[in-house]
This record gives structure tokens, C-alpha cells and sequence, in this order.
């Protein structure tokens, strides 16, 4: 049995079921759900099994509160396939008044069908985002330095031992759990098995076109990190792809990935300006993990090596989904700006007690200098009379050194950065 890799959401869920009666925790397929619940819970019901399907099935319609049976925290793992257990639990949390009862795990945000809870839950179960592992988490960030000591606006150095090679492994490898545990390059299998499932399963069981749905994924990873909007991505499947997708069908076929928790929505920041430039305020779309992107359109080093351009773009993912991480786990938001004149910050993080920061991200040492003085010029338009000043400016980077510009801007190489 291989040991227990710690993750930063251990925290948040232990806080979580101390005040509340069960933890939904959600996220993609393989990003190491089921593992963590199982850490924290003492009992367990794994409902996709299949040799128990039988039974399940009869439990469902005759009397749901037996799944709830056994030692608390009691884990019921995929809940979503039989979700009258979402309104089993909230009855038995509001009869019993207890904390703590139960974990719930689910790799969609619902079930595809009509087949709903009846009852919202609120004040009673809440719901937890679990991502792929950050570089904090799957060890190739030393940790060196706090996204906390930064927005508290502390000093901060460090050196990154994640050098441009390793670098390129981890974009590729992604943050899947499973990858750890393989020496060899089949590690870098394990995602191309994710995509496949995502398309030949999940999807084919949604009754949706699985060759329709690796065309969008394709275009969606030829786009990523970029403000492109949907009319744009239906464009780029059927020139680049052949495939014609209608407006209805691509609403639906992003909103199944969504479920799935592949794609996201960042939104746009509604920060303060002084001039009278107009927001963007369509959300921008990001894949979960950059090595989705490398999987589903077939790459690898050397594709990657020889379009540095789109290894930033891949990198700019990556950077997206630790932040997320760590944002999380301290209770902040991360938006992007962009305005009619398509001046663009990469990401705003605002705390919960209304701090804000900017932040750039940059593959390589050679652009930090721009990027900082690109977010010296971002500060000047922010209308400090409606919206705090910034509590800091940070350039992300792909290079070693972490570290702090006369200037104030914060340097960081992500392979420095935890929570």
C-alpha cells in the first residue's frame, strides 16, 4: 500500500467537518478524492462498485438511510450515482445536529439526468474543490516561499531546485496523484488514459458524440490561457478539425466538461479604474491541469521545446492551477483583467478581507522586466479611492530565483511557491 501523500486540502476538510454535518468534495477523475476522504473518514461505501450494484440499487428504492450506516465519518464515495443520498444525509443531519457525519466524493457536480436532490442542503453540507496536485504538493516546489507571507507583504527569497527541463516533465506528467508512483515514462501515459476515458466513457455515457468532444479538446488546448471566446472555439473546431458543432451543442458539450471538472471559467475582476476604460467581462476559459492540453493534442518534449510560445502558454496553466491550490486553501478568489484596449493582467487574487494582488506570469527570466513594469502601469490605473491599494505585484516565473525587485514587484519561481 503506498503511504499517504499529504495535501493541502487536509486542512481545509478537517475544518470544514468540524462545523458542518458532512463535506462534499468534488474535482476531475484521479486527482485523489476517494484517497483523501479515506484518510479523515472511518467508514466507507465505494457505490460504483459494481459486484454490490444489485444491492445498492435495492437500498435506493426502499430505504436510502442504510447507506448512511456505519462508524462517522462514514465516506460515500461517487454519492452522485444514487443522489437521494444527498437528501438521506441532510434529513439525518438535521434530526441529529451533529458534525463530522459524513464525506461525500463525486468526480461531477451532479448526474446527468433529472434525477436531482430535492433539497439544497444549506447549513448543512458544503462543497470542496479538489484540484490535481499543485507542485507544493507533489514535491517539486521546495516551498521556500508563502503565498500568505506575500499578500502580508513580507520579505521573501528563494532558489528553485525545478530546473527548464524538469519543468517541461511536470507540464506534461500534470499533478496526477498516480504519477508519482511510476519511475519510468509511463508516468507520462497515465494523463493520455485520462482523456481517453473522458471521451470514450464519460461522455459516450452522457450520450454525447466522443469524436465531437476530442475535437473540442483539442481546440480548447490550442487556445489555452487565452481570453478566447466561445464563438472563436466553435470557429476553430470546424476549420481545424472538420467537425461542425453548433452553437447549442458546444454550450452543452463545455458545459458537460465543466461537470466534469476539466474546464473552468476565471472570471473577469471588477476592480476600480480611474479612466473611463471599459472591463472585459467575459470569463476566460482554463483547462484543470496543462497536461490535458499536451495529451489531447499529442505532444511532446521536443514539441514543447520547439514552440516556447505555447510552452508559455502551457506554463500559464500550470501557474493557474496551483494558484487555485493555494487561493483556496486561504480563502481567496483569482480573477484576470482585461480591458477594451486589450491591456491584460494575467490573474487578480483577492483575500477574503478585501487584500488584492496582480500577478504576471512569465516562462523565462528574460521577460520578468517587462512583465514588472507591466504591472507598475496596471496600478496606476486602479482608482485607489474606490478599490485599496495592491497589497502586492508578482511576477510568476519559470526561472530559479525567488526574490524581491527594488521596486516592490515580487519575483517567484513556481517551483519556490506553496499556500
Amino acid at each position: 500500500m503506498n503511504k499517504y501523500i499529504p495535501r493541502i486540502l487536509d486542512d481545509v476538510l478537517k475544518n470544514k467537518m468540524e462545523y458542518m454535518g458532512a463535506v462534499v468534495i468534488e474535482g476531475p477523475k484521479w486527482c485523489g478524492k476517494s484517497t483523501t476522504a479515506k484518510n479523515l473518514a472511518k467508514s466507507l461505501i465505494e457505490l460504483q462498485d459494481p459486484d454490490n450494484k444489485v444491492q445498492y440499487d435495492n437500498i435506493n428504492a426502499t430505504k436510502p438511510s442504510l447507506f448512511l450506516e456505519g462508524e462517522k465519518p462514514r465516506l460515500l464515495d461517487e454519492w452522485q450515482m444514487y443522489p437521494v443520498i444527498w437528501d438521506a444525509i441532510r434529513t439525518d443531519v438535521d434530526r441529529t445536529g451533529l458534525t463530522g457525519q459524513y464525506i461525500l466524493t463525486g468526480s461531477t457536480t451532479g448526474t446527468f439526468s433529472d434525477n436531482k436532490p430535492m433539497h439544497s442542503g444549506t447549513g448543512r453540507i458544503t462543497k470542496l474543490t479538489m484540484r490535481p496536485m499543485s507542485l507544493y504538493e507533489s514535491g517539486d516546489s521546495n516551498g521556500k516561499v508563502s503565498l500568505q507571507d506575500i499578500i502580508e507583504g513580507k520579505d521573501i527569497s528563494g532558489v528553485a531546485e525545478l530546473d527548464f527541463d524538469n519543468l517541461i516533465n511536470v507540464i506534461i506528467r500534470g499533478g496526477w496523484p498516480a504519477t508519482l508512483n511510476i519511475a519510468n515514462d509511463n508516468k507520462y501515459k497515465i494523463v493520455k488514459d485520462y482523456v481517453n476515458s473522458l471521451v470514450n466513457e464519460e461522455v459516450k455515457n452522457s450520450n454525447r458524440n466522443s469524436i465531437k468532444m476530442l475535437a473540442l479538446l483539442k481546440s480548447l488546448s490550442r487556445n489555452i490561457s487565452t481570453a478566447t471566446n466561445k464563438e472563436t472555439i466553435r470557429e476553430d473546431v470546424k476549420n481545424v478539425f472538420s467537425n461542425e458543432i453548433s452553437k447549442p451543442t458546444l454550450y452543452d458539450y463545455l458545459d458537460t466538461l465543466e461537470k466534469l471538472f476539466v474546464v473552468e471559467y476565471v472570471p473577469a475582476t471588477n476592480l476600480n479604474l480611474r479612466s473611463s476604460i471599459q472591463l472585459r467581462k467575459t470569463p476566460k476559459l482554463e483547462l484543470v491541469d496543462p497536461s490535458i492540453a499536451v495529451a489531447s493534442l499529442g505532444l511532446n518534449r521536443n514539441d514543447l521545446i520547439n514552440d516556447l510560445n505555447y510552452m508559455g502558454f502551457l506554463f500559464e496553466c500550470l501557474c493557474y492551477r496551483d494558484l487555485k491550490v493555494y487561493a483556496d486553501s486561504i480563502g481567496a478568489s483569482i480573477s484576470y483583467y482585461r480591458d477594451n484596449k486589450d491591456f491584460e493582467v494575467d490573474f487578480i487574487l483577492k483575500t477574503d478581507n478585501d487584500k488584492w494582488g496582480a500577478i504576471e506570469v512569465k516562462l523565462g527570466a528574460g521577460e520578468i522586466e517587462e512583465a514588472a513594469q507591466k504591472l507598475l502601469k496596471f496600478k496606476e490605473k486602479i482608482d485607489l479611492e474606490k478599490s485599496k491599494e495592491p497589497a502586492f505585484l508578482m511576477v510568476i516565473t519559470g526561472a530559479t530565483l525567488s526574490y524581491v525587485r527594488d521596486d516592490g514587484v515580487y519575483v517567484v519561481s513556481i517551483g519556490t511557491l506553496k499556500n
